[in-house]
């Protein structure tokens, strides 16, 4: 490190969040917002929602401001810059991996803090979401269980 210069350990930090599971996602978002203050990070609350109605809403569009609704809570409950980045698709489960891929180069996230799922016979098969974007990304992903 120069004199004078501090170095800069990440610039931007991604969440990928699912908001029909929030209340699955309590620890991941705690130790994202303690990164992102810790490290000076601007926070980006990422989500992937179908083009057809389901639970969480009717659009895309619906979608995308509940996801911004929600990044303005956690800036506000954590002391954090955060925004939301909405993506949607007609088969979010088999383009997630793509999406978030594509979601960390657009934004330029060098960190992304994600949410790890119980281990199951599975994932013998299939990679994890996590895996996947640490294994095709430029980004460290550090994953919580």
């Amino acid at each position: 490190m120069s004199e004078g210069r501090e170095e800069v350990m990440f610039s931007r930090l991604l969440v990928p969040v699912d908001l029909s599971h929030l209340d699955r996602l309590e620890k991941v978002l705690h130790v994202a917002a303690d990164l992102a203050r810790h490290y000076h990070l601007p926070v980006v609350y990422a989500g992937v929602s179908g083009t057809v109605p389901d639970a969480v809403a009717r659009s895309p569009r619906e979608f995308a401001d509940k996801l911004t609704g929600f990044a303005k809570a956690q800036a506000e409950t954590h002391g954090i810059e955060a925004t939301a980045h909405a993506l949607s698709s007609p088969d979010p489960q088999a383009e997630l991996d793509k999406l978030l891929r594509k979601a960390v180069e657009t934004l330029g996230a060098d960190l992304v803090v994600m949410a790890s799922h119980a281990p199951g016979w599975l994932d013998w098969l299939l990679p994890s979401h996590g895996g996947s974007l640490a294994e095709h990304s430029e980004a460290s992903v550090f994953v919580v269980r």
